[in-house]
């Protein structure tokens, strides 16, 4: 079907300075048992085409499913029309972008195929799990959840730029609701609102854990309906993986987003505290921060072989020894900005035009143990799992809120706390970075859930992290 694609597409190609297509098919299941009853499946199945065209400095593109050469001659003929309507009107003369002319294949792991399971198996999975968490007349809700998608893609550019990459995603999710006297709790396992993110197969399943997860998060969600309220107070921090998710996500990402910082999103959600002058000296962090982005590590969420405009991926650092070096930008913004970026334009669909999108952005490891972290605080709060965020218009104050905390006294850790909070500013907050977990203590997140754009686009991003020490932050509990 791609060949015939491919030779309709360029049999209609128009007679411009740039042609490309873009096609995308996916398909989706999702499942979910909850409270012991199966709901029903949720699936979905869609796919499509846009062209783009460049022409005398112009851009226009247009979006079809109608992928016969009529419909891809029609969907050509507006894209020409809006690239000639917006030459010479644009803020970048596009015809100057050195657009990529890509040629090869991707396909993330496959592993334990989901597919040799019936609809009813995989139900029964989840089943066996959510039965589990019936410990307690206290846990008043429970769910398990799994959701499978298989995305397909294609690049064609009319001079003969082909690419064909295959994505299998892959997302486990369970968690666990307790209430008594007027105060609830949840516990979800290994990350909130599937955080639990892949590529691969069901073996994904053995790494998050399903089995036993079920009873472990009632428990979960018992022992935080019985712990008191966080303290309130200046003291240290130690975040573990799956709230550094959040935290790389929330004021890191999105402030190094090339085409915010030249004020894109302005409008919509904000900009961002980070300028075009930082590059290459701002101290973002302290000498222990190293960031990357890094789309080819194959099993984490947003791996790829070439972005949407046809650019070859490759691990880049952003931020190296704390300072700050490349910002998340492609070949146009790159353009537009005068510097070097990274391979990461990205689409949530065939319908929706690529923008500048965080794809798998990492903190690397440091050289510190787990127990080493906690002996260096004397009065401090570990944190797990995101419940709550929110952050300002430039992505630099915010304040973040988590499900589960453990005070550490002395360098031990003590009694397990509720409701544990932390508020900070971007720009300053990781230079109070003072340590960085090793491999022990680095695991493979993310979140299928990054919106931005106008229409929005809600896109899947990766974020890998050690466990993180940060000292004198401001904490917050439930009680205040």
């Amino acid at each position: 079907m791609l060949e015939t694609l491919a030779r309709d597409f360029r049999a209609i190609a128009p007679a411009v300075d740039f042609c490309a297509l873009r096609f995308m098919e996916e398909s989706s299941e999702y499942l979910t048992v909850r409270q012991d009853v199966a709901e029903p499946p949720q699936l979905s199945t869609e796919s499509g085409a846009m062209v783009t065209v460049i022409d005398k400095g112009g851009l226009g593109y247009a979006a079809t499913s109608d992928l016969t050469p009529a419909g891809l001659r029609e969907a050509a003929g507006r894209a020409t029309r809006l690239a000639q309507l917006t030459a010479g009107r644009t803020v970048v003369d596009y015809s100057k972008v050195a657009m990529p002319r890509p040629s090869g294949r991707y396909e993330s792991p496959r592993g334990d195929d989901p597919a040799r399971l019936t609809r009813r198996e995989k139900i029964e999975l989840l089943a066996d799990e959510s039965r589990q968490c019936r410990i307690d007349d206290r846990i008043v809700d429970w769910e398990a959840s799994l959701w499978t998608t298989r995305t397909r893609q294609a690049y064609f550019t009319a001079d003969g730029g082909e690419v064909e990459q295959v994505f299998h995603y892959l997302v486990p999710n369970m968690s666990a609701t307790a209430h008594a006297n007027g105060d609830t709790q949840t516990r979800t396992h290994a990350g909130r609102g599937n955080g639990y993110c892949r590529q691969g197969g069901l073996e994904i399943l053995d790494s998050f854990g399903l089995k036993g997860s079920g009873r472990s998060v009632a428990e979960g969600a018992l022992e935080l309906l019985a712990a008191p309220n966080c303290p309130s107070g200046r003291m240290d921090v130690l975040l573990m993986p799956d709230q550094m998710m959040l935290q790389i996500h929330e004021s890191i990402g999105h402030p190094l987003e090339l085409d915010r910082i030249l004020g894109d999103e302005r409008n919509f959600a904000g900009t961002s505290f980070v300028t075009l002058d930082m590059f290459g000296s701002y101290r973002y962090g302290s000498e222990l921060l190293d960031v990357t982005f890094d789309p080819t590590r194959a099993e984490e969420f947003a791996s790829y072989g070439w972005d949407d405009d046809g650019l070859a991926a490759e691990r880049q650092y952003l931020i190296r020894k704390g300072v700050l070096e490349r910002p998340l930008g492609g070949a146009v913004s790159q353009a537009r900005a005068g510097m070097a970026g990274v391979a990461n334009t990205r689409s949530c669909a065939w319908n929706r035009a690529p923008i500048d999108r965080m794809a798998n952005l990492n903190i690397e490891p440091g050289a510190s143990t787990l127990e080493e972290l906690v002996a260096g605080i004397d009065l401090g709060v570990m944190m797990r799992t995101n419940v709550s965020w929110s952050i300002d218009d430039s992505r630099n104050k915010f304040q973040f809120g988590c499900e589960w905390g453990r005070m550490i006294r002395k360098g031990r850790l003590a009694e397990v706390v509720r409701n544990p909070g932390y508020r900070g500013i971007s720009a300053t907050f990781w230079r109070s970075l003072t340590g960085v977990g090793d491999a022990s203590t680095f695991e493979v997140l993310g979140t299928p859930f990054c919106g931005k754009g106008e229409p929005n686009q809600v896109i899947r991003c990766g974020h890998a992290s050690p466990a993180c020490r940060f000292a004198g932050v401001e904490v917050f509990g439930g009680a205040h």
